[in-house]
């Protein structure tokens, strides 16, 4: 791959990385430790993940299961997750704090299916954006003299290669999700 073209397709690969971090939170009706991912609480007063002050574990289905290692942080982790967007009551038995995941309806499900698809378009446009900034900067190249268009013409053709294989793998994440979403 040619040098210029690395730093986009590092940006694109971070875009990808990103969608599969929010798909990743979005719960779909399984227990799935990565809605946890962004929930941070106050621990001897710094903000810090909830991974590194527990033990997260799925004993069931529909359950996680968050053990401290400190139980005085049960009060800071219920706290946590009520004011998150996780839409979860937690309990605590003074231990552990456990979280049930209810059955999804249909229309939960429905609407989940769309906020899925609509960050795949986010994330669509994201690469394209970086598509564009690279169409940019070889034409600023071209003006300068310091390319043949040939050179040009061959890595205009690269960088659309490479937006294609990134959107193919964002519709693939996207349609799994989907998928997952709305298994019942």
């Amino acid at each position: 791959m040619d040098e210029r073209i690395k730093s986009y397709d590092h940006k694109m690969t971070r875009t990808l990385d990103t969608l599969g971090e929010e798909l990743g939170a979005i719960r779909a009706g399984r227990a799935n430790p990565h809605v946890l991912d962004r929930i941070t609480i106050d621990y001897y007063g710094t903000q810090t993940p909830l991974q590194q002050v527990a033990n997260i574990t799925v004993p069931e289905a529909r359950i996680i299961q968050i053990q401290p290692w400190e139980p005085k942080l049960i009060k800071e982790i219920t706290k946590a997750i009520q004011t998150s967007e996780l839409g979860i009551n937690p309990n605590n038995d003074g231990k552990s704090v456990r979280l049930v995941f209810p059955e999804l309806t249909e229309e939960r499900r429905k609407e989940i299916a769309k906020d899925v698809k609509k960050k795949g378009e986010e994330a669509k446009v994201a690469v394209r954006n970086v598509r564009r900034e690279a169409m940019d900067g070889f034409k600023k190249l071209k003006k300068t003299g310091d390319i043949s268009e040939d050179e040009i013409k061959d890595l205009e053709d690269d960088t659309q290669k490479l937006t294609d294989q990134y959107i193919k793998k964002i519709d693939a994440a996207v349609e799994a999700k989907v998928k997952e979403v709305m298994t019942v």
